[in-house]
């Protein structure tokens, strides 16, 4: 009898969605990655195929769990919409997070943010950016044949794949969308959507008040010996609305 040995089973390779760390480290930061990150989806909210993510973990090799890094802003063009508990590369059609964001905090190390620009250079990132809000610095690099350059004056840079522009002054960072608006913070964007709400009441008011307006014109016009078709052409009405509500 020839016995046949089984080969033995690859345990399965199990990919974190967490390590235990917080997403930042003080409110400034965790200020600052909100407002990227949601200024970006809304900028591409009507396109399908780009994904933005805060903090989510990215393994670029299959197999390799060990191999990972969580930008704080991270944006995939080409790829779906949709949540996701980490980013496996492999499972993406192979494309790399082409924009990464990282906003520095007191307890970032150099070689911390070193080994994080190794990383990003190696697995493909086109677009790396650093912003300290404390020092209210900014860095930049963008990939070239030989990997991830130093973008040498940033003041002004407009990114390639996203077409924002970045804005440095004494007082802080400021980013642009392409139609020239600025990036608004949470706060702002909810403020504005509530000052749209109350317009949109207020006209469909005014809009409310101009037609009853105009339906109680009608008895009045009758009585003073207007023709409905001279009623019709003074209220920008047409004849059969006129005699519609003249029948009311």
């Amino acid at each position: 009898m020839v016995l046949q040995i089984q080969p033995p089973t690859q345990p399965e390779v199990i990919y974190p969605d967490s390590d235990g760390q917080p997403v930042a480290n003080n409110t400034i930061q965790f200020g600052w990655i909100v407002e990227i990150k949601q200024n970006i989806e809304w900028l591409f909210a009507e396109d399908p195929n780009v994904f933005v993510a805060g903090d989510l973990f990215w393994y670029p090799v299959e197999g390799r769990n060990k191999i990972v890094n969580a930008p704080d802003v991270l944006v995939v063009l080409g790829r779906p919409k949709g949540d996701r508990l980490c980013y496996q590369q492999w499972k993406e059609e192979g494309i790399a997070p082409q924009v990464v964001f990282e906003i520095l905090s007191p307890s970032n190390t150099q070689t911390e943010m070193d080994k994080k620009l190794l990383f990003y250079d190696r697995y493909g990132v086109e677009e790396y950016y650093i912003y300290d809000p404390d020092r209210n610095n900014l860095r930049g690099w963008l990939r070239s044949e030989d990997g991830l350059d130093v973008i040498p004056q940033m003041e002004d840079w407009v990114s390639p794949r996203l077409k924002i522009r970045f804005a440095l002054s004494i007082e802080g960072l400021q980013l642009y969308r392409p139609d020239g608006e600025r990036f608004l913070t949470y706060t702002e964007i909810s403020r504005n959507a509530e000052q749209e709400r109350q317009r949109a009441e207020q006209e469909r008011q005014r809009a409310e008040l101009a037609e009853q307006a105009r339906r109680d014109a009608i008895p009045r016009l009758l009585q003073m010996n207007l023709s409905i078709e001279q009623i019709a052409q003074a209220l920008a009405l047409s004849v059969e609305e006129v005699r519609t509500l003249a029948q009311e």
